[in-house]
């Protein structure tokens, strides 16, 4: 969408109202969708608007039918999920989103062979298996997570309202969004979609010169979230909210370098079982943003219990863990932001720095990391910086590139900060 004049701040580009969205309380079958609410139950809460989705799409009369003209052939859809599993394994190794794209593959065939194909077959009016397949079902999944939206939670304005079940309530499903799902993303974006009870509107949130693109926002998305969830990435310098993730067990295999006794391997050892047992998740990672950590209260956690004395571990497990310090979570941010990592205490800063050496060594494609007259040279680098080169890559290695080097970009600057 490109303006066809000068926009003001505040000004609204488009207003759509309620009755436009596309969901599973506007589709011809809501009712059914809503008196069988209990049996489309799934992890992800995408299979009533889905099933809306394989009704309307294959309707002759479908009302939505001049929005579905609109739709890019599913043909075009480019997600990692898409991608042979080779392409995935090889190039995004390291980035996390083959892992992710397995796990996505894997809950889309439970999900449509345990609910929607019993729901489908329990249905022969509405719906046939032999059309509304499990290939078809998969691409809408894809379109849904590539074009839909999702209205955010509303504000609590009591706070003791604030209570567990409302912090762990579910997000609310996914809808289809008309006109607005046109609009392109970047992180420097230059419009937002706002939600009121009556409609939605786009707005303009800086001014918006004669001919520039207009441009929504997906959310904070780094690059690796973009790929997986879009099929496109920014470039790795403009993109603000890239991340990388350096997994926790990065952290213990630093620490267990250069043990030098059984004693020193067995405190090691109780470090980490103390460590994994207060790990929500086991495959825990610590994200680092491009202004530093972005997982604060985590890294502050792992450093310090891989860092503790047999003494202060023995004191630490007694007390069942520290005490809550407001002020301390504000010392932790800073400690923790770029500008603090040079001045942390020199066996925090060795873990950190190792276990980013060790996430950059597993990424499987420019991976010829090293250092020639003491200057880091890496193939994915020399890529990126070669134009020529860069053009000659198709648009999955492209993207895979922009993801991978984004990533490593954010550990050499934590390892640079880090050094001794």
């Amino acid at each position: 969408m490109l303006a066809k004049d000068s926009i003001e701040e505040g000004e609204i580009l488009f207003t759509i109202p309620r009755s436009a969205l596309l969901h599973q309380g506007t589709t011809k079958i809501s009712a059914l969708l809503e008196k069988e609410r209990s049996s489309l139950e799934s992890s992800s809460g995408w299979v009533p608007l889905l099933l809306a989705l394989l009704y309307e799409y294959t309707s002759s009369e479908s009302h939505w039918k001049p929005y579905f003209s609109l739709w890019t052939d599913f043909k075009t859809l480019d997600q990692p999920m898409f991608w042979s599993k080779e392409e995935r394994d090889t190039l995004l190794k390291g980035t996390g989103i083959s892992e992710a794209v397995n796990t996505d593959l894997v809950n889309i065939q439970r999900e449509y062979t345990d609910v929607v194909l019993p729901f489908i077959t329990k249905h022969p009016n509405l719906w046939n298996p032999d059309t509304h397949t499990l290939e078809l079902y998969t691409q809408l999944v894809a379109f849904v997570m590539a074009n839909s939206f999702q209205e955010p939670q509303e504000e609590q304005d009591n706070e003791e309202e604030e209570d567990e079940e409302e912090e762990e309530k579910a997000p609310n499903p996914p809808m289809m969004v008309p006109m607005a799902d046109m609009l392109n993303h970047v992180s420097n974006h230059n419009a937002n979609l706002e939600f009121s009870p009556d409609s939605l509107k786009m707005v303009c949130v800086r001014p918006i010169h004669k001919g520039e693109e207009v441009f929504n926002t997906y959310g904070q998305m780094a690059n690796w979230q973009l790929l997986h969830m879009y099929g496109f990435t920014e470039s790795y310098q403009s993109n603000s909210n890239d991340t990388a993730d350096i997994p926790i067990t990065n952290f213990y295999k630093a620490a267990t370098q250069d043990i030098q006794s059984d004693l020193d391997r067995q405190l090691v050892e109780e470090q980490w079982e103390t460590l994994r047992q207060m790990m929500e998740e086991k495959e825990a990672a610590i994200v680092f943003g491009k202004q530093g950590c972005l997982t604060d209260t985590e890294l502050h956690t792992v450093l310090k219990v891989l860092c503790m004395s047999k003494e202060e571990l023995s004191e630490f497990k007694d007390n069942e863990g520290w005490e809550e310090d407001e002020e301390e979570d504000e010392k932790i941010f800073l400690a923790f932001c770029n500008e603090g990592l040079p001045g942390l205490k020199a066996s925090w800063k060795r873990l950190i720095h190792e276990a980013a050496r060790l996430t950059v060594r597993c990424y499987g494609v420019g991976d010829e990391e090293g250092e020639i007259e003491g200057e880091r040279v890496d193939s994915d680098h020399v890529l990126i910086e070669d134009k020529a080169a860069l053009a000659e890559l198709n648009s999955r290695q492209q993207n895979a590139l922009q993801v991978r080097f984004g990533q490593k970009s954010i550990l050499y600057t934590l390892m640079e900060l880090t050094k001794s």
